[in-house]
């Protein structure tokens, strides 16, 4: 059985970073993924590592998908960006909002992901396949969970190709937001982020940040392993792996990977899976 997967990357901060990454991404290419995204720094910092990393991808025979975010852009910076990843042979962006940088007020000239998409539809029609952010859990700053569902569908109707989930560990919430999703006439493939867990105080940090669930079970596991690395990759993988299965089986349209810029977790996942 064949799902196309996809896998996240974020721009090296320095010249080893991206030898490592370079050598990473030659393995996971034995994936064959469908694109690569590479995430852009709050406040636009790696916005230029952003577009090199890219470009490096596509040279290497893989189609690749920058992450833009709007949070503090101008109109005129997008389109600057749109026109540079439009010349660089892009064809898939992820459009985001971004996080809001601490002590900043709303400025800029995008509120929201939605008017993003708007615009990039606007200035570059059909151009451009477009992936935007889901939040089966909730977003943390949303007002409600129905919000949150509404600020989804107001993307979609924005132009919006397909969503990509933050990542989670609790399959019914995926499986609750694509019903709600389906209710409300929504169509879009929304695939499933997934986070190998290969350390627990990374995962743990990670998690707070974004307000995603870390189950309380595996919470409790991961801290009794206390130091013992192998303990935690090996039930890590476990517990992702019957994760992927189920949402694979449950009709979830393929799987993205946050790789963290490794590839032995996600190779592990898609080996156990039967993804190679």
């Amino acid at each position: 059985m064949s799902h196309p997967i996809s896998l996240e990357f974020f721009p090296p901060k320095t010249p080893e970073g991206a030898e490592k990454l370079r050598v990473a991404r030659q393995k996971l290419y034995a994936l064959q993924p469908e694109f690569c995204s590479v995430t852009f720094g709050a406040g636009g910092s790696t916005q230029d590592g952003t577009l090199q990393t890219v470009s490096e991808i596509m040279t290497e025979g893989c189609p690749a998908a920058p992450h833009l975010s709007c949070i503090g852009q101008s109109r005129e910076t997008i389109r600057e960006r749109l026109s540079a990843y439009a010349a660089a042979g892009v064809k898939r962006i992820v459009a985001l909002r971004g996080d809001l940088p601490s002590g900043y007020g709303l400025g800029g000239e995008f509120r929201y992901a939605s008017e993003l998409v708007s615009f990039i539809r606007a200035e570059t029609g059909r151009q451009f396949h477009i992936e935007v952010a889901a939040y089966p859990e909730t977003h943390p700053q949303a007002k409600s969970p129905m919000s949150d569902l509404d600020a989804f569908i107001a993307k979609v109707e924005a132009g919006a190709d397909a969503g990509i989930t933050q990542y989670f560990f609790n399959a019914d919430a995926y499986f609750r937001y694509v019903e709600d999703l389906a209710s409300r006439g929504v169509k879009v493939p929304v695939v499933p982020g997934i986070m190998p867990i290969t350390s627990s105080s990374q995962l743990i940090r990670f998690s707070d940040a974004c307000g995603a669930e870390i189950p309380r079970w595996i919470r409790m596991r991961l801290q009794a392993y206390g130091d013992d690395t192998a303990s935690i990759k090996a039930f890590g993988l476990d517990v992702v792996a019957d994760l992927c299965r189920r949402l694979l089986a449950g009709g979830a349209p393929g799987l993205h990977f946050y790789t963290m810029n490794q590839a032995q977790a996600t190779l592990d996942l898609c080996s156990r899976i039967g993804l190679r």
